[in-house]
């Protein structure tokens, strides 16, 4: 399987009379782009605003973050989600790079719903702050769900991928200035020499703890609570194969963005013939009951031992309750011979001395951090604010209360708060110090 990403590097964004994208300058024509929104008739008003890197501007509530992106040898970037089910992780894709689209609610905001500063100390905490970021702003009449602390916002992720897809349209024909190429033979047409390296699997667990349709991450369209662990092919998850859900809070969430550009998996296939025989990404669940978490972990080992992985990287898609499906996996994994680092984040509290993890084993002696959900953050106010700062207080965010917003438009939040600030998939740039 091969795939080829052509990178277009946008250097800055503007609105315009046409949607172009020349010399690093992307043009938007807002009018167009928002008749791309208003495709969906649950969208009951929306505007773009846009948000450059150092500007004294806050973000929130963030749904989502997706790269624009067409595939160029087929039909669609995000199959089984805006189009019919189709396969992805070969031929050619070509993606507008350090820009991203943000699905940001208009008022409504949830448990799930993330912060970024564009600025200050709170730009530390997110990469989306280093990014040119087009913030779709957009209210939608799923009235049933504007009290809910848990929400779909399907109406508006849905509008993201769909405005992402649009503003990739510029450069459907254009020679990219880099080509990103990933080539995954089959396992049984491997070399000799590539077979005499020691075999890693990637186990990517998703987030899937909702029972009801419309929450979870989907694969291929399918949500990620109704399947078994399942293998792919590394080229595919970074073709569109996966779409980021709803649940999470948000610091712990793992957006569409960063799926198709996931930092692990590149490196993996990066080290893939050098160092390692990288052997696949077997995508796993997050699940309710004992009995889900432990036939979880037994597939996942199961799977990584037949593909004769000597070494694994696990990553968790949040913390609390998933921590027990990633130390089962974890423990299943090391039972079966299959040496095992995992990712993951911390809910150590305030101070930082809580236990880290829900769950714990003596066989997960290998883990990397990327941060405390719980960490504390005290932001200063900014001179603009894109969507609507009192959803962070009033709607239920998993990092805020209701006097996290202060008169002056400073904000006290826990790092729960912010969006993708500790994500698995390697993107992050926190460091550990030890003392």
């Amino acid at each position: 399987m091969h795939l080829e990403i052509g990178k277009f590097e946008v250097k800055d964004v503007q609105f315009g009379s046409k949607t172009t994208f020349a010399e690093g300058l992307l043009t938007i024509h807002k009018e167009e782009a928002l008749q791309v929104i208003y495709e969906d008739e649950r969208i009951t008003t929306a505007d773009l605003v846009l948000a450059k890197p150092t500007e004294p501007v806050r973000i929130t509530p963030v749904k989502d973050a997706v790269e624009p992106r067409c595939k160029v040898t087929g039909e669609s970037v995000y199959p089984g989600v805006t189009t019919k089910v189709l396969p992805v992780g070969s031929g050619r894709t070509h993606a507008l790079k350090g820009v991203s689209v943000l699905a940001v609610g208009k008022h409504w905001g949830g448990f799930q719903d993330g912060l970024i500063d564009m600025s200050g100390p709170g730009a530390k905490q997110t990469p989306f702050s280093q990014l040119l970021n087009i913030c779709l702003v957009a209210d939608t009449n799923e009235t049933f769900e504007k009290q809910e602390q848990q929400k779909k916002n399907t109406a508006l992720r849905l509008a993201a991928l769909r405005l992402a897809e649009y503003l990739a349209e510029p450069v459907r024909k254009k020679v990219p200035e880099e080509v990103e190429r990933y080539s995954f033979p089959p396992l049984a047409k491997r070399t000799q020499e590539l077979l005499t390296l020691p075999a890693v699997v990637y186990v990517l667990q998703l987030q899937s703890q909702m029972l009801e349709h419309g929450y979870n991450a989907t694969v291929y369209g399918h949500d990620a609570g109704r399947m078994l662990p399942t293998l792919i092919t590394p080229n595919e998850v970074l073709d569109g194969a996966v779409v980021s859900g709803s649940f999470m809070p948000a610091s712990s969430k793992i957006s569409t963005y960063q799926h198709v550009n996931n930092a692990t998996l590149k490196r993996l296939m990066k080290e893939h013939g050098t160092t390692i025989n990288f052997v696949g990404v077997i995508l796993s669940n997050l699940n309710v009951q004992l009995e889900e978490k432990e036939r979880a972990a037994l597939m996942v080992a199961q799977l990584a031992s037949s593909l004769g992985a000597e070494g694994a990287i696990v990553a968790e898609e949040g913390y609390g309750n998933p921590d027990t499906d990633f130390i089962l996996t974890y423990e299943q994994l090391e039972q079966t011979g299959v040496k095992v680092v995992g990712i993951t984040n911390e809910c150590t509290g305030r101070d930082g001395r809580s236990q880290p993890l829900v769950d714990l084993s003596a066989k997960a002696d290998a883990i990397i951090s990327t941060g405390n959900v719980s960490e504390h953050l005290k932001l200063p106010p900014m001179e603009r604010v894109i969507g609507e700062l009192e959803a962070v207080a009033r709607d239920g965010n998993a990092g805020g209360w209701n006097e996290s917003i202060k008169e002056d438009g400073s904000v006290e939040i826990e790092n729960n708060a912010i969006f993708c600030a500790d994500s698995s998939t390697g993107d992050h740039y926190k460091t550990v110090k030890d003392y």
